[in-house]
């Protein structure tokens, strides 16, 4: 098995384009005894001569001529792999794939990839928006980098970060009772009509609530798949739904308003990543950048 190294081949490009060990030896900053040596070194382990020294000139053998494009393309290979790792380092370029759950995609990702973008243009982030339910399939499948999304129960493969926790709010048209008051009880807010969304999102919450407010039941009117859905019906005049804080941006769109509720239900968020695959320098920065850019935030009623 032949041992060639890296520094070896670089000797032997340098003699070959040059056609001079002075200044071949001066390309690659050695001496021109260390430049020899691993010519040397090079012609022991291919076990064959590949240079041709006289005293006037250095020239190749033939198998030194055979041997000279298939090294350069070797090194342009090398070279070009490594800068692409540098550039993926130094986040020239890259991509993201990141999953979050629609009303999340709506109101908070696109701000944050448009910030982002502006530092990295190079970096190409992908979301996905899907339903909650979705979100821990996709991450299994490898079809995304990390998702960002609810609490779920821990399992071994999966890390999970805290991303950010947030209490719930009451969210109702203009014209509403409940804009008189400054915060709503849930008893108030579960005396109207309440629009809620399927699955896991309202059985989280009818779970929680058994705990903070054990006489008080959600029964919804209406249950929809996604939250804009929600929205679009209270605005509509067809009950008032309960949300998170964050879609203030569409709860705004709408033209609804939001009130804290109390006793506080709270719901954190976390990103999660598997364990057995490291995120990539760009997914790195993008998840640190969204975690920076939450933390910030003040997801204020209005």
């Amino acid at each position: 098995q032949m041992n060639v190294t890296l520094r070896q081949l670089r000797a032997f490009v340098a003699l070959a384009q040059t056609g001079s060990f002075t200044e071949a030896a001066s390309r690659l900053h050695v001496t021109q005894s260390a430049l020899s040596g691993l010519i040397k070194e090079l012609e022991s382990a291919l076990g064959v001569q590949v240079v041709q020294r006289s005293t006037r000139k250095v020239g190749l053998t033939e198998v030194g001529r055979e041997f000279q494009p298939l090294a350069d393309r070797l090194l342009q290979d090398l070279d070009g792999a490594l800068d692409t790792i540098a550039d993926l380092k130094t986040l020239k370029r890259g991509l993201v794939r990141v999953a979050a759950p629609q009303l999340m995609a709506a109101a908070v990702m696109p701000e944050v990839m448009a910030l982002f973008r502006k530092l990295h243009p190079e970096v190409d982030v992908r979301l996905v928006d899907c339903l909650a339910e979705q979100l821990m399939p996709k991450l299994h499948s490898g079809e995304v980098d990390f998702v960002v999304g609810p609490e779920r129960e821990a399992t071994p493969e999966v890390d999970a970060a805290l991303l950010f926790e947030t209490p719930f709010v009451v969210v109702f048209p203009a014209d509403h009772p409940l804009k008189a008051k400054r915060r709503v009880t849930w008893e108030q807010a579960l005396r109207h009509p309440v629009v809620a969304l399927k699955g896991e999102y309202t059985y989280r919450l009818r779970v929680d609530l058994q705990g903070a407010v054990p006489q008080e039941r959600l029964n919804p009117v209406k249950e929809v798949t996604f939250m804009t859905t929600a929205l679009a019906m209270v605005s509509a005049g067809l009950g008032v739904t309960t949300c998170l804080p964050y879609a203030a941006s569409l709860i705004r769109l709408h033209g609804l308003h939001s009130r804290s509720l109390t006793p506080e239900v709270r719901r954190r968020f976390f990103v999660f990543t598997r364990k057995d695959r490291p995120l990539s320098p760009a997914a790195m920065a993008f998840a640190g950048f969204l975690t920076a850019f939450v933390q910030k935030q003040d997801w204020a009623c209005y």
